[in-house]
C-alpha cells in the first residue's frame, strides 16, 4: 500500500477536514457528502486497506479502533436513540477510498434493509 489516499492526506492535515474526535489510534471528522443528519468517517492512524485486512492486525491495534468509533458515537450523543456504523469494503460494497473507515450514521430513524 505505497499509494496515498486522501485519508493518509487528511490524517497528515495536509487536506482540511472538519474534524469531530482525535485520539492517538483514531480521526473522525464529518463526510462531506452526508447521508444522514449525523455523518461521520472515523479513520484508524493504523493503515488497513479494508476490513478484511483487520485479520492481519494485532488485537490492540484493532480494539483501539473500535473503542474509538464507539467513543465518537457517544460523544456525538448518539448512544441513547441509536446509531448505524458501515464499513463498505471492496467495489460491490461501493469503497471509494481504499483505507479503512467506519461511518457513523445517525440523528434519524434508519430503514432496513440498507442497500
Amino acid at each position: 500500500m505505497s499509494d496515498d489516499t486522501l485519508f493518509d492526506k487528511i490524517l497528515r492535515k495536509e487536506i482540511p477536514a472538519e474534524v469531530v474526535y482525535e485520539d492517538d489510534h483514531v480521526l473522525a471528522f464529518n463526510d462531506i457528502n452526508p447521508q444522514a443528519p449525523v455523518h461521520v468517517l472515523v479513520v484508524p492512524k493504523a493503515r488497513f486497506r479494508n476490513v478484511t485486512e483487520l485479520k492481519d492486525g494485532d488485537a490492540e491495534t484493532v480494539g483501539h479502533f473500535m473503542i474509538g468509533v464507539s467513543h465518537v458515537a457517544a460523544e456525538l450523543g448518539l448512544s441513547e436513540r441509536g446509531f448505524r456504523v458501515v464499513f463498505n469494503t471492496g467495489p460491490d460494497a461501493l469503497q471509494t477510498v481504499e483505507y479503512i473507515h467506519a461511518h457513523i450514521l445517525g440523528g434519524r430513524g434508519m430503514e432496513w434493509p440498507p442497500g
